[in-house]
């Protein structure tokens, strides 16, 4: 707030001006003006793992598919303003990818043991969401499965129920409760715990300055870093063990009412903390809810332009293979139900 004299209402101006380069030297990125982060970048990655292997994705993908994107594939790097190897760009999070399947040759469905537990596995599961629309069970395996390379625990959990919360959203007459109905359907332990703190909370608010503070509130027994990100507070007493924590730093910011994406992406903005990963996955489902029309035409644009990215090329390329993965899905079911029907038929 110091620093945008107030709430953020839209696009901002660049974090360290003209310096960014030499401002942080640790993360040397050209953050604001428009600048899609990580997210975005490991989206588009997952994209076009999709556009290669053309069906569902598992841990195994991600070894064969995903880690060369990140570290032969040259790409556009807005932070960068340069092409570079996404893995420049990946937090640590995202590197353990790398690091276990490229160099440590781990088995890809226990690879994310032992990684910085964050939902940084979360934040580019909406492809999973959509390719599984309107099937939220599927799409949380899916995820859960695929994630397996990336992250453990509670951050693997996250990915699966926001893939799930994607797909839920998908599902025509969709509403924001009935993507929360969704996503308790399927979250374990104190994913579930968190959800439902974080529903409760929001239940009675019409708008986000008000709400921040309570939903803050609603997410702290579940995040294990405490209030200091860089000196994180020893975990209470009282704290479940590790399989019933939440994620930490990420709450799950359920969009309320009839889900306005505007509102709903400068809510999860000014809530602070790893913002970009919150306002990413809450303008997915929203966006998952209502499609393109619902994302400001001023948003887009600038951040396209600002980004140097097709925005589009995307989302048409995961399309084309949704199609192709539900057709093949149909005739699988359909040859399923073929079976079994000749098999139930003959032990009559």
């Amino acid at each position: 707030m110091e620093r945008h004299g107030g709430r953020v209402t839209g696009i901002v101006g660049p974090w360290n001006g003209g310096d960014w380069r030499t401002a942080r030297p640790l993360a040397p990125y050209h953050k604001g003006d428009g600048h899609v982060t990580d997210d975005t970048l490991m989206t588009h990655a997952l994209i076009r793992v999709y556009e290669r292997v053309r069906g569902h994705l598992d841990a195994y993908a991600v070894a064969d598919h995903l880690v060369p994107e990140l570290i032969g594939s040259p790409v556009w790097i807005p932070e960068l303003e340069a092409e570079a190897l996404p893995l420049q760009r990946i937090f640590l999070a995202e590197k353990w990818i790398v690091t276990r399947l490229h160099y440590g040759h781990a088995d890809p469905r226990e690879a994310g043991n032992g990684n910085v537990v964050n939902c940084g596995a979360a934040m580019y599961m909406a492809p999973v969401g959509l390719v599984n629309a309107a099937h939220p069970a599927a799409a949380y395996a899916e995820a859960v499965d695929l994630t397996g390379a990336h992250q453990s625990s509670y951050g693997r959990e996250a990915a699966g129920v926001f893939a799930a919360a994607v797909a839920a959203a998908c599902a025509p007459g969709a509403t924001p409760a009935s993507v929360v109905e969704a996503a308790l359907s399927l979250a374990k332990d104190g994913t579930r715990a968190a959800i439902e703190a974080v529903t409760e909370a929001a239940a009675g608010q019409r708008d986000f300055e008000s709400a921040l503070v309570p939903l803050r509130r609603a997410v702290a027994p579940f995040d294990t870093v405490g209030p200091d990100y860089r000196a994180p507070s020893s975990a209470p007493a009282a704290l479940p063990p590790a399989r019933d924590r939440g994620t930490p730093d990420r709450p799950r910011h359920a969009p309320r009412r009839r889900g306005d994406y505007r509102r709903t992406v400068l809510g999860a903005v000014n809530y602070g903390r790893d913002c970009d990963s919150i306002a990413t996955m809450a303008g997915a489902i929203v966006g998952a809810l209502h499609g393109e029309s619902a994302v400001p035409s001023d948003w887009a644009k600038r951040v396209a332009e600002a980004s140097r990215l097709d925005l589009h090329a995307p989302a048409r390329a995961l399309t084309a293979v949704a199609r192709e993965i539900f057709t093949r899905d149909l005739e699988a079911r359909r040859s399923h139900e073929a079976a079994f029907a000749t098999l139930t038929s003959a032990a009559r």
